[in-house]
């Protein structure tokens, strides 16, 4: 980390913090019992308020780039390349915002290339826009059911009438209301919304992680034996940084439509 930040500072300085590289909040050292522990903290990807329904860690590969049984097993895996391409998925963003993303996503990784940096990953999240408003009606009818169960004689009154609109005044001292896929762009700086044409409404987080994996002597070991294993054709992680952008920069084409 300490090799690349005076670099990297520069490079999000450059492009005004539109990218889609970590942005690093802090870094700390945590020694215990002699043993030294380094920790990186960086903006969440996500967003507070809109719920991931999948999520993708992809790298351009496909080479040993499935999800295990144990990852899927979890309430919310975290799936891989052939996962992603087996199910026939895409993510609907519009020509335009494809072309905006793909050149800031090619920036990004040119600049990696050049670190020598490889073995990154696209993290990808999808907010399904109609299951969280059927999710939400869910949760807000349970709460209704349950209030009503626990006012007594008086829960019907309160059931049937609700609480009354907000007046003007306690509207300036609430924050600003969201709708459905709604989010304010300052905050929440890797979404994307589907394209006003997709098959179905969603909000798409991405973002590049995991970016400091320098191409050493032992990838290049990694790299060596897995070329053996599979053959110099087969598409492994472990490749040189210029190999990894440019073959990472393909696939992202490829998925996004």
């Amino acid at each position: 980390m300490h090799n690349i930040l005076k670099k990297y500072h520069q490079f999000i300085v450059e492009c005004h913090g539109n990218t889609l590289l970590p942005q690093f909040l802090g870094m700390y050292r945590l020694t215990v019992d002699g043993v030294e522990t380094y920790m990186v903290v960086t903006r969440n990807v996500f967003s507070h308020r809109l719920t991931v329904h999948r999520k993708y860690d992809l790298k351009g590969s496909t080479v040993a780039r499935e999800a295990s049984d144990k990852e899927k097993a979890k309430d919310l895996p975290t799936f891989k390349d052939n996962d992603f391409l087996n199910e026939g998925q895409k993510l609907h963003v519009g020509e335009e915002s494809k072309k905006n993303f793909l050149e800031k996503l090619k920036r990004d990784v040119e600049f990696l290339a050049q670190l020598k940096i490889m073995d990154y990953s696209l993290l990808v999240g999808i907010h399904d826009v109609d299951r969280a408003e059927q999710e939400e009606m869910e949760v807000e009818e349970r709460a209704e059911d349950e209030e009503c169960e626990n006012d007594g004689l008086g829960g019907n009154l309160l059931c049937s009438y609700g609480t009354p609109p907000d007046s003007p005044g306690n509207l300036l001292s609430f924050p600003r209301f969201f709708g459905p896929g709604e989010f304010d762009p300052s905050v929440d700086v890797y979404a994307m919304k589907s394209h006003e044409s997709a098959p179905k409404k969603e909000v798409y987080f991405m973002a590049i992680i995991d970016i400091l994996t320098p191409y050493d002597a032992k990838k290049k070991a990694a790299h060596a034996a897995k070329t053996v294993k599979h053959g110099a054709g087969a598409e492994i992680s472990t490749v040189n940084p210029e190999q990894y952008s440019k073959r990472f920069n393909e696939f992202m084409s490829n998925i996004l439509t």
